[in-house]
């Protein structure tokens, strides 16, 4: 069944989200904070709104843009130093206050697995959450303040290292010397993957819980970027053996096995 559905947030994963959602029979609306992205969105068949949001205000046509909404994607990082110290939780806290009073009924929030922090093992969706970074802290307050608001559904996505077109760590990584923590094991997925758990979500009516996107593949480090290296013709990166106690850590994402057979094995080509 089709649905109405807002991006919020068209950038590298929102852009092409959108547009497969379209694909898949659904309306779509979408919003950017720069106004030339705009005949581009529309281009592609989504419905694009010019809205910025920040802590004290929302700039922008957001009623508009929430009307007839029944799934609402929140899809913008934290990014903390773009805002000049301005609070992630408030921004998502005014923005709540619009939705509240809208046509949303469900909301499909994008987050990290940086909430889990520096744990070791094999971590799952009810393992302990210790941020360490800022934008992790921040993202944990949000998915809490969502998953308790009764008034609308939530489900949080913790998305692992993000990779696919134009975005992948090889290419910083690649000729570079001396790298530490080549021991650790990689936690990524591709475009392709986060789009189609996204897609499964909205379509099984996966809503009230939590899962992680990440791809269930954990080559160490040094293993995986040098392959990767070598495939696209660049200089392997080279790892120095560490002294130091290596995190020895792997996110395994629950969706990846209710759906294994239709997720795509993109991660490694």
């Amino acid at each position: 069944m089709s649905k109405n559905i807002g991006v919020f947030g068209c950038g590298w994963l929102g852009t092409p989200l959108a547009k497969n959602l379209i694909t898949k029979g659904n309306s779509v609306k979408g919003t950017t904070t720069s106004q030339h992205k705009l005949e581009a969105l529309k281009s592609l068949g989504i419905l694009s709104y010019h809205v910025t949001l920040k802590q004290d205000k929302v700039e922008g046509d957001i009623q508009d843009f929430l009307k007839d909404l029944e799934v609402l994607i929140i899809n913008i990082p934290p990014s903390l130093r773009k805002t000049a110290g301005e609070s992630f939780v408030k921004r998502i806290r005014l923005l709540l206050k619009y939705i509240e009073v809208s046509e949303v009924e469900k909301i499909l929030f994008i987050s990290s697995t940086s909430v889990y922090g520096e744990i070791e093992g094999e971590i799952n969706e009810k393992s302990i959450t210790q941020p360490l970074t800022a934008s992790g802290k921040q993202l944990l307050e949000v998915e809490k303040l969502l998953l308790s608001n009764p008034k609308i559904e939530t489900t949080v996505l913790r998305f692992g290292g993000l990779i696919g077109p134009h975005r992948h760590p090889v290419y910083y990584l690649a000729g570079r010397t001396d790298l530490k923590n080549g021991e650790e094991f990689i936690n990524l997925i591709h475009l392709d993957d986060c789009i189609l758990m996204i897609e499964t979500i909205i379509k099984e009516g996966y809503w009230g819980l939590i899962f992680n996107g990440v791809y269930h593949h954990h080559p160490t480090k040094k293993e995986y970027y040098t392959t990767e290296a070598i495939k696209k013709g660049l200089n392997p990166p080279q790892f120095v053996t560490s002294k130091n106690k290596i995190l020895k850590k792997t996110i395994k994402s629950r969706l990846f096995y209710v759906k294994s057979h239709q997720l795509l094995t993109t991660i490694v080509s």
